[in-house]
């Protein structure tokens, strides 16, 4: 087979995948949007998001318009963002098991919305995204500050980022401590939390999220390249501190943004990257918009499941997203040393 029919394959290959990606998404955003406590037909719901005769009036149509359908997207849109930044992260740092929280992020982020919620200012709580979204992206400059050099030893900027997460985690207790009445929404927002779902909300975080995916489906065949040693990168023409840096930019953008809009969702960006690896059988950044796709359709079966599963009660999505990614995260650890010790 010739480099141009395997190329070929490869990019046929791809487009199969991703349509196949958007399907799956598609269908269940549309079940997202119809199941509920108030349950809504599929027809009737494809009718009223496409403005066709015979959608959904009154009651209904408010419950699809302004509570199921923002909240769908935005979960579409962390899920999105966390699976894309998940792989990314494990291309850059060659570790299967690393996520979007990896440098800090997540202790930032929530260091920053605790600050929010347990100032005594009663404005401050409405700039919660805000400061998860600052403080996400001050832990990972942090990182990067305290070691040394940019991606001059990754394992180095790993242990900057524990130590980082680990003081901001401390400062975060401190305060939880200090302002006991604050540790119910705290510890929501900890756990993900979707409720505050609106077009606003929507608006903002897709503006964010989308810049930093179309940059990193923009180098994703570069991404490749990381996976090999700096020299062979260099002999196919890529700069490998330059690229590490954009993608972690990328990445931290849209994972910063992911949790100020919706608070800290653990797994995602561990179990979708291995799963659609293992389902295709290639180890590929070229599948980033699969990834991407998957990580969305994920996330919105998962708070679909959190919504539903004790209605009329509502489960933090952290958790449904905790029951199914702590196993997979151990079978992935287990296959791993299987692979180390062979």
């Amino acid at each position: 087979m010739t480099q141009a029919e395997s190329t070929t394959i490869a990019r046929i290959w791809n487009w199969r995948i991703t349509a196949l990606s958007a399907v799956v998404l598609f269908l269940i955003a549309i079940a997202a949007v119809a199941i509920g406590p108030i349950h809504i037909g599929f027809l009737e719901v494809c009718k009223t998001l496409l403005g066709a005769p015979g959608g959904a009036h009154g009651q209904s149509r408010i419950v699809i318009m302004q509570l199921r359908l923002p909240r769908v997207i935005l979960a579409a849109l962390v899920g999105s963002a966390l699976a894309t930044s998940g792989a990314v992260y494990q291309t850059v740092f060659h570790n299967p098991l690393a996520d979007p929280y990896l440098l800090g992020a997540a202790s930032g982020a929530g260091l920053g919305a605790t600050i929010a919620l347990t100032s005594t200012h009663q404005n401050m709580a409405a700039l919660l995204p805000i400061f998860a979204f600052l403080g996400g992206v001050l832990a990972v400059l942090t990182s990067f500050f305290v070691s040394g050099k940019f991606f001059a030893e990754p394992n180095t900027l790993l242990l900057s980022g524990i130590a980082v997460g680990s003081f901001a985690t401390a400062i975060q207790t401190y305060l939880q401590q200090r302002n006991s009445a604050a540790l119910r929404p705290v510890y929501s927002w900890i756990l993900g939390d979707l409720t505050s779902a609106s077009w606003s909300v929507v608006g903002w975080s897709s503006v964010y999220i989308a810049i930093a995916l179309l940059v990193l489906f923009s180098v994703a065949k570069q991404l490749d390249g990381l996976m090999l040693s700096d020299e062979e990168a260099f002999s196919l023409g890529i700069n490998p501190n330059r690229l590490r840096l954009i993608a972690v930019a990328a990445a931290t953008l849209a994972t910063a943004t992911a949790v100020s809009a919706s608070g800290l969702i653990g797994f995602v960006g561990i179990v979708v990257p291995h799963l659609v690896r293992g389902i295709t059988r290639r180890v590929t950044n070229r599948s980033l918009v699969a990834i991407a796709m998957i990580g969305a359709a994920f996330l919105v079966l998962a708070d679909l499941g959190a919504r539903t599963l004790l209605s009329p009660a509502e489960l933090p999505i952290g958790v449904i997203t905790a029951f199914v990614g702590a196993p997979f995260f151990l079978v992935v650890l287990r296959n791993r040393r299987k692979l180390g010790s062979s």
